[in-house]
């Protein structure tokens, strides 16, 4: 039982000084004497001093990690920044435009994320608009962007951000380092421990750790390959012909002033219209009506002078 104790107080100590990010602390086991009876003897070392950002070497994209360490990484980028824009563009044809954003991604050795396309109608017309999400790998993001402002008519938004993660990423570089040399001590009282029980409680505090390392290894490959491809939205909008004017109406109000030059005018046009008429009937058929006057009264001359000869006949 004592021994046991020993064991527990040994791998608490060093799980908290590691977990806090204290100096690193190294034990050794006397190897004259076993698991029951070792003295460990701890050894303070100084902790290896903070590398400044500036000059911490960027991952490559493609790098993957296995084992208990993750690869070198090369010293041609100083930072690490996560990139992302969006562009709001207005086009003439959305299809074309879409074949050249294609061929942009295919030059600069990018992929298209996701894409989305709808229709609106206009004016009894579908034109169709289109989103489309693309990667590009970092050191051909400004590129991307010049040649992608080259298929607009005109560039309606643009908004582009940076996120340096690059003291994030030596902060776990750090932490990964502490957190192996941890693991490699524990593996070293599991080789040593002689009871089934001393074995379960080490291997517990040991996949502990080894749980944390691949968490920390997750994020780092995350924000290398975050960071060595930049994300850029596109909106693609349709240039739409002008709509056709329309001319305003305006809301009548009523006025008594209005109302009687109204009245005024309409008593006007209507005298007009009747003297026309006059004119016109007198003019074109005035001859006709004479004439016929002209006929019935001679008619009735005739007959009136017949019945004055028959009395006097008789």
């Amino acid at each position: 039982m004592k021994s046991q104790n020993k064991l527990v107080a040994s791998l608490l100590v060093i799980l908290v000084l590691t977990a806090a990010c204290a100096p690193r602390v190294a034990y050794y086991a006397t190897p004259s004497a076993p698991m029951t009876e070792e003295v460990l003897v701890a050894a303070t070392v100084e902790a290896p001093a903070e590398v400044p950002p500036q000059a911490t070497p960027m991952p490559a994209a493609d790098a993957g990690y296995a084992g208990s360490a993750l690869p070198d990484v090369p010293a041609r980028y100083d930072r690490m920044v996560i990139k992302n824009a969006e562009l709001a563009l207005l086009v003439a044809d959305t299809d074309i435009a879409i074949d050249r954003l294609t061929q942009i991604v295919g030059d600069t050795g990018g992929y298209i994320i996701s894409s989305r396309m709808r229709f609106k109608e206009w004016l009894g017309v579908n034109y169709k608009y289109a989103s489309i999400t693309l990667g590009v790998p970092a050191e051909q993001f400004e590129a991307a962007m010049r040649r992608l402002r080259g298929i607009a008519v005109r560039v309606m938004d643009e908004n582009a951000s940076g996120q340096d993660v690059t003291d994030e990423y030596v902060d776990l570089q750090s932490r990964l380092g502490n957190l192996e040399a941890t693991r490699d001590r524990i593996r070293t009282f599991l080789d040593q421990a002689q009871t089934v029980d001393e074995a379960l409680r080490v291997n517990e505090q040991l996949a502990a750790v080894e749980a944390q390392i691949e968490q920390v290894k997750g994020r780092m490959v995350y924000l290398r390959e975050r960071s060595a491809y930049s994300t850029i939205t596109v909106q693609l909008d349709p240039e739409l012909p002008p709509a056709p004017e329309v001319t305003p109406v305006p809301t009548p109000t009523w006025s008594p002033a209005d109302t009687a030059r109204q009245a005024s005018q309409t008593l006007t046009t209507i005298v007009r219209a009747l003297t026309k008429g006059v004119i016109w009937v007198t003019i074109v058929l005035g001859p006709f009506a004479a004439l016929v006057v002209g006929v019935w009264l001679v008619v009735r001359w005739r007959a009136r002078g017949k019945k004055e000869k028959a009395p006097s006949a008789a």
